[in-house]
């Protein structure tokens, strides 16, 4: 599921496609269940997430992107902010 909203992050960064048709094309069978994971993983909801400003990270290259905005599950988050 992390890789599929992966992809549906960068697919929802390009903005031509409806967040119905991104559930889709990553695989997924149901909008609420995809809703529902991708708001847990990434903090955003699909359309919040689309609605953002995007182009200041178009300078980086796409490689470090993918590791900075790669969604942290619950359990591998850090709960200690000092570290």
């Amino acid at each position: 599921m992390t890789r599929r909203i992966e992809r549906a992050k960068a697919l929802l960064r390009r903005g031509d496609m409806s967040v119905t048709d991104v559930c889709f094309a990553v695989g997924c069978t149901s909008l609420g269940t995809f809703s529902t994971r991708f708001t847990e993983l990434v903090g955003l909801s699909p359309s919040a997430y689309r609605a953002r400003d995007h182009e200041s990270g178009a300078s980086i290259p796409a490689c470090l992107a993918k590791t900075g905005t790669r969604p942290i599950r619950k359990r591998e988050a850090r709960t200690d902010p000092d570290t």
